[in-house]
């Protein structure tokens, strides 16, 4: 076979992807498409067609366009909670610093061009049955952060941090809401003082 050939026969071989790379060309496509719209105004005709792999690969990967919104919102909870994890180990012993870091990126997710609201939040909420993919990775993922949330408070006042946990989880929801709304520059934007007066209150109450 002449040089020529091979190259020619290599341009037209079909690509071979493992399943981590498959699913993530899926997803990458679900996390566009659904931004844009909604995930119930795509199709699942549509995202196999955005994906550019065939329609026994995507649903091989997925046996529905439920477990599709609900791997999307998974795979985007594990990216959020894996940051502000990192954040806790560069900020371990400063425990103020951490939680309002979280407060802080909450806020640079609000201000960024072409924001919609929380993800969580928006595609939960297109589906009624509690026991749906994306309620329940939705749900997980709220859970999973306010533990976060609850171990810095209790590390700034110990053994009452419920509350104050509690109090930054809802700073969080409204700034999502608010910043979705009404922008940037509405309530959105007094989120991270309100937090800091929070924590002030409670340490000088604990």
């Amino acid at each position: 076979m002449t040089a020529a050939l091979k190259i020619a026969d290599d341009a037209t071989a079909p690509v071979r992807r493992s399943r981590a790379e498959r699913q993530a060309i899926v997803l990458d496509t679900a996390e566009r498409l659904f931004a844009g719209r909604s995930s119930r105004s795509v199709g699942m005709d549509e995202l196999v067609r955005e994906t550019g792999l065939g329609k026994m690969t995507v649903y091989r990967l997925f046996k529905s366009k439920d477990d599709l919104v609900g791997a999307y919102l998974a795979r985007k909870a594990a990216t959020v909670l894996a940051f502000i994890d990192a954040e806790l180990v560069r900020l371990e012993g400063d425990p103020r610093a951490a939680l309002l870091s979280v407060v802080d990126a909450v806020e640079r997710d609000v201000t960024r061009t072409g924001f919609r609201g929380c993800p969580f939040t928006n595609v939960s909420s297109e589906y009624d049955d509690p026991q749906h993919p994306a309620r329940s990775a939705a749900a997980d993922y709220k859970f999973e952060l306010h533990l976060r949330l609850e171990r810095l408070a209790d590390e700034i006042v110990p053994g009452a941090g419920d509350d104050l946990a509690a109090q930054i989880h809802l700073i969080i929801d409204g700034m999502y809401l608010s910043g979705g709304l009404l922008g940037p520059d509405g309530p959105a934007s007094h989120g991270r003082q309100l937090a800091e007066r929070l924590i002030s209150i409670a340490e000088d109450q604990g």
